[in-house]
């Protein structure tokens, strides 16, 4: 029996938790308020310089995984912190290590929400490194998707397309996004 989540596999994850969208619910931006200030709370604004809500519930007009992510800014010398982490695991946070990728440093990921047993509680995701990272242009992109409704569309209209295609391949399903996250995220940045 798996005791933790860091012992699931890849199989286990798409298994347990597959891709499902659900309409947009306004009632996600208090939830992020709330879950943000009980980081807040816990941690302090000394460590935490920025917190963002991101991903596809803070764009409003789009289907969505209900899940709530979370984009923390820290010092760079507090990125993989033991007592940090620590704080965090005392909210129910599990912390996970991302290697570094293309253009994308390592950082710290946390996951909150997701029982082994494949019940569901409300899930947060938290993205943790320093604002040097290249995973702040996920707040351009929100922001861009934000205020062009007809890209946010094709946004939407591509998960459908990928949620259908890889219910249960969460991987496929997150590469899937990739070339038009980037490509959206150029056009925020010209702008």
């Amino acid at each position: 029996m798996t005791k933790s989540l860091k012992e699931l596999k890849k199989e286990d994850w798409n298994r347990l938790f597959p891709i499902e969208l659900v309409d947009h619910n306004p009632e996600w931006k208090n939830i992020y308020r709330k879950e943000k200030q009980r980081i807040l709370d816990k941690v302090g604004t000394e460590k935490i310089l920025r917190i963002e809500h991101f991903g596809s519930t803070s764009i409003t007009s789009i289907k969505s995984k209900p899940y709530i992510d979370l984009m923390i800014e820290i010092p760079k010398e507090l990125l993989f912190d033991e007592k940090l982490i620590d704080k965090l695991a005392e909210l129910g946070y599990s912390h996970f290590k991302v290697p570094a990728r293309e253009n994308i440093d390592e950082y710290s990921t946390f996951g909150k929400g997701y029982n082994v047993d494949g019940t569901k509680e409300q899930i947060f995701h938290i993205h943790m490194c320093p604002k040097d990272n290249a995973m702040w242009e996920q707040i351009d992109f929100r922001d861009y998707l934000n205020t062009n409704k007809k890209r946010a569309k094709e946004y939407e209209n591509l998960k459908l397309e990928l949620a259908s295609k890889f219910k249960n391949d969460r991987g496929a399903y997150v590469l899937g996004k990739t070339n038009f996250v980037n490509e959206t995220i150029n056009l925020a940045i010209k702008k």
